[in-house]
């Protein structure tokens, strides 16, 4: 069984979409636990605030609705919109929705998820002080650095207010950067003190370099994610993440229009787990811990 932190879609369904009807998100959740998933956290990327909560609020009440979806959609991870507006760290988020971290936005997301909201990912360079870090565990919230650029001050300081995870490193960053003093080699330099996902798909991270990010990391601070998309679990054809259409050819990958970035995974959890065990070479217990134990243990959900 697997535990999943980070889904945007599954089945056809596009959980960043304001098209998404209830049925679509029944059959994905029932896709889901097919595919031996216990629980997600749903992933909503940068919209504006006012969209957010919107979408937020309505999965909220279909959770109390559905029992299969409350079942599975176990809460809210969003990612975004306090992130880096630099292109490369950005990925596919629209630019127009970033912003500065501010209290008032952070307290609107929280109300809006009644209390389902587990996970926000930031950047800590977008959280001047660190203060809405601070609040977000204060309340209970589990805050990432991701779609990020810190400097090592600027990451000791999200730390010590609290920050526990960094959302799928190795990925949301340019594909060149200086050689040594890069935003990977930063956290790598920490992470024995905060969680380290990564998408495991065999695509957005090599095999062999997630081999070696783990050897840095070790099994007990990792944790394995599929950032699936709406295409999870169909295969070629066209589909949609927020406002992206994209087009998933044979090999699977989805990738922006220009075909500069990828644009979230179309792998499904028993995909990560046989990358993990066939290319990476972990041990069934070793994929379990990364797939089943760490994920609850970082949001202490069991």
């Amino acid at each position: 069984m697997s535990f999943d932190l980070q889904v945007n879609g599954y089945n056809g369904a596009d959980f960043n979409s304001d098209d998404l009807g209830i049925e679509a998100l029944h059959g994905a959740c029932l896709a889901l636990e097919e595919d031996g998933c216990e629980g997600i956290l749903m992933t909503f990327i940068t919209e504006e605030i006012d969209v957010l909560c919107r979408r937020l609020a309505r999965i909220s009440r279909w959770r109390k609705e559905d029992e299969l979806i409350g079942r599975v959609v176990r809460g809210f991870h969003i990612e975004g919109p306090f992130i880096s507006p630099e292109d490369g760290y950005r990925g596919a988020h629209p630019l127009s929705a970033v912003r500065t971290a501010s209290l008032e936005d952070a307290a609107r997301l929280l109300q809006a998820g009644e209390g389902m909201v587990r996970l926000i990912t930031l950047a800590p360079e977008q959280d001047p002080g660190a203060k809405v870090t601070s609040w977000l565990v204060d309340q209970g919230v589990v805050a990432s650095a991701g779609h990020c650029n810190p400097t090592m001050d600027q990451i000791e300081e999200a730390i010590d207010h609290g920050l526990s995870m960094v959302t799928h490193l190795g990925n949301a960053c340019p594909l060149r950067m200086h050689r040594h003093d890069n935003v990977i080699q930063r956290f790598l330099s920490v992470s024995d003190r905060i969680w380290c996902c990564f998408i495991a798909d065999g695509v957005h991270v090599p095999s062999y370099t997630l081999k070696n990010y783990l050897r840095c990391t070790g099994m007990d601070r990792a944790i394995a994610v599929t950032d699936a998309i709406s295409a999870a679990r169909l295969g070629p054809g066209r589909y949609r993440l927020a406002g992206w259409e994209l087009e998933i050819g044979e090999d699977g990958i989805a990738r922006s229009p220009g075909g500069d970035h990828f644009v979230g995974s179309t792998a499904t959890m028993p995909k990560v787990e046989e990358v993990l065990s066939e290319e990476v070479g972990l041990s069934a217990e070793e994929v379990h811990r990364l797939v089943e134990v760490n994920p609850r243990v970082a949001l202490d959900l069991w």
